[in-house]
């Protein structure tokens, strides 16, 4: 399963080597959400695994990102007791960038007599 998320890196641990053969690195996201004129604000833990592990760095600390990921669940027995758990497995992380924000603009909107773009603006007097 595949989903999308965006909110701001408030905190990057360290890549931590579990085994031989397998290691990840945690890093949490603050994602905030308005409703009746209040803020609900979550926090929300993601983990990197293997080569993933490289995508991201202290540079992202304090970022607001875009992230993929998948909804992993495990069950896990021990002495007859079992126990269920989720992972939130990130596999593409990109910085959002306020300034490249897309509005929609809606075309009824758009003035008509836009001039033509200029090529030569040699001539001009300043």
């Amino acid at each position: 399963m595949a989903f999308e998320i965006t909110g701001k890196i408030i905190d990057i641990l360290p890549v931590n080597q579990v085994s031989d053969k397998f290691r990840k690195r945690e890093f949490v996201i603050e994602k905030k959400e308005t409703g009746n004129n209040v803020v609900f604000t979550d926090y929300i833990k993601f983990q990197l695994i293997q080569d993933k592990c490289d995508i991201i760095n202290e540079s992202y600390l304090n970022e607001d990102v875009r992230i993929w990921f998948n909804l992993k669940g495990n069950k896990w027995e021990r002495d007859g007791k079992i126990n269920y758990f989720t992972n939130l497995d990130a596999w593409k992380i990109e910085k959002i960038n306020p300034g490249n924000i897309q509005t929609d603009i809606p075309s009824d909107n758009i003035p008509e007599d836009i001039p033509p773009e200029i090529d030569d603006l040699s001539d001009l007097p300043f």
